[in-house]
């Protein structure tokens, strides 16, 4: 029995992904959780009362709540979960499909990424393979990758495009250094790079251009 986490901030979602998953014999839902942070103390939890988890499906964005503090990322909650000892396997299951969600999820550990459109049967041969330490991509997201390969002379790289991510919520290269533990130096120079690879002169411009490519 593949035993699965569900960590979802929309509860419809999360019922969703139930109906879907157990409908299938092999697969036992062993509980869902609604932010990032509840993930990483759930998987640990379930791994000292019992068997704990296989795999987690994994949402990357979660809502601020009702603090309106920023929360956890599920890629962050990805990487914490994967220094755990005897880790489960991370499915991300998002509406996100860009270079920089995709990127960061799979730099984070994850197994699997695959978009909350996914055919029910999709879903399911995902897990499966998630729990195998198999890889289970959506077929938008494996052309995107595919898409990298093909020209990386002018692919933004995964630290390329978090300079980038940064730059396009407003942040200054002194914020992007501090919250990336870059110097400012090294910050303009990843800038510098990008704005080569993209044919632009600012950061503006290098913004939009990312956003027209589907890489923010």
């Amino acid at each position: 029995m593949i035993r699965v986490l569900l960590a979802d901030d929309h509860e419809i979602v999360r019922m969703g992904l139930r109906a879907v998953l157990e409908s299938a014999e092999d697969i036992d839902i062993v509980g869902e959780v609604d932010s990032a942070d509840s993930a990483v103390r759930a998987v640990a939890d379930l791994a000292k009362d019992g068997p704990g988890v296989d795999v987690v499906l994994m949402d990357l964005r979660f809502g601020a709540g009702a603090a309106g503090r920023e929360l956890e990322t599920g890629a962050q909650a990805t990487e914490r979960i994967r220094t755990l000892a005897d880790p489960p396997n991370v499915l991300v299951v998002t509406n996100y499909d860009t270079d920089v969600e995709i990127l960061g999820a799979v730099e984070a550990g994850a197994v699997g990424y695959l978009l909350k459109d996914s055919p029910p049967a999709e879903l399911i041969s995902g897990v499966r393979s998630a729990a195998q330490g198999a890889e289970a991509l959506s077929g938008a997201v494996a052309h995107r990758l595919r898409d990298r390969e093909k020209d990386p002379a002018t692919t933004l790289s995964a630290r390329e495009l978090e300079v980038l991510h940064a730059v396009s919520l407003g942040k200054s290269n002194r914020d992007i250094g501090a919250d990336l533990f870059l110097s400012e130096a090294t910050v303009k120079s990843h800038l510098a790079h990008v704005y080569d690879k993209l044919g632009v002169r600012s950061r503006t411009s290098a913004v939009a251009a990312a956003r027209e490519a589907g890489m923010l």
